[in-house]
């Protein structure tokens, strides 16, 4: 995947978070391609075939690898999407990496030496999503594992950080400090707003906020935006308390596109 950076179109990571169906996949994909293809933006498929981290043992978790893999292959032939999937282990890593584009590192994993560098091994993009125990600049070190398998095709997530009142904050002065690390810095507006174990056995969040955090990244100046969305969020199986409507997309979008055009326009 060639991955084309524009300030003024940041290309956007978004899917359900975790492969509940082949359908359901596929309508949320052509859901957002057309919006995408209509604000002239990248858009990148994304979902989870395994979420390693659920609250509780007993949530759901996705169809595993091997059926996980059939679907995302199917988003690539039948829409032409480029597509991005999380790994959790390093030896996941080699079988994903002949499906998916974008290798991702959940934010729990960021400082996994074997996992990334199995993924730098390979001649995907890694996005590693910034563990809400770490600073900005401890995201060089996550990079320069990467690096030193022979990737440099890495970019680098913003998703919140867990200061141990059961939400997530974001420190927006902290963007700037990941872009000097030299890769695509993306923000995820939809973790940003989770609420950690906040429902007991599951998340809790405030996806209200994922336009104003979005607005804010933009005219940060991020490359991308991360997002989760669903047709159904209410009664989605992962994720379900931060997710977006798909009615919620364009909209959110286009007011993206427009701040990014006028921050392309401030900085000449």
């Amino acid at each position: 995947m060639d991955l084309q950076i524009n300030p003024a179109r940041p290309f956007v990571i978004a899917g359900p978070c975790v492969i509940e169906s082949a359908e359901l996949c596929l309508t949320i994909a052509s859901h957002v391609k057309s919006v995408c293809d209509k604000l002239g933006l990248t858009y990148i498929f994304k979902a989870s075939f395994d979420k390693a981290n659920r609250s509780a043992n007993a949530s759901f978790r996705g169809p595993g690898l091997t059926d996980g893999l059939v679907v995302l292959a199917r988003i690539k032939k039948d829409l032409g999407l480029p597509v991005l999937t999380d790994v959790h282990e390093p030896d996941q890593v080699p079988v994903a990496a002949k499906v998916v584009d974008i290798l991702q590192v959940p934010a729990f994993l960021a400082r996994q030496t074997d996992l990334l560098m199995a993924c730098g091994h390979t001649s995907c993009w890694v996005n590693i999503k910034k563990g809400q125990f770490m600073s900005p600049q401890e995201m060089t070190n996550a990079a320069d594992k990467v690096r030193a398998a022979g990737n440099s095709r890495i970019m680098l997530t913003e998703r919140g950080t867990f200061f141990g009142y059961n939400r997530l904050v974001n420190d927006f002065t902290g963007l700037d400090v990941m872009k000097k690390i030299g890769c695509p810095v993306v923000f995820d507006i939809t973790h940003s707003t989770q609420q950690p174990a906040g429902l007991g056995s599951s998340s809790g969040g405030n996806p209200q906020y994922s336009p104003l955090l979005a607005r804010a990244a933009i005219a940060a100046g991020v490359d991308g935006l991360f997002l989760e969305c669903h047709p159904d969020p209410r009664n989605a199986k992962s994720d379900a308390a931060t997710m977006l409507g798909l009615d919620a997309v364009e909209p959110l979008l286009k007011s993206c596109v427009q701040i990014a055009e006028l921050r392309k326009q401030w900085e000449q």
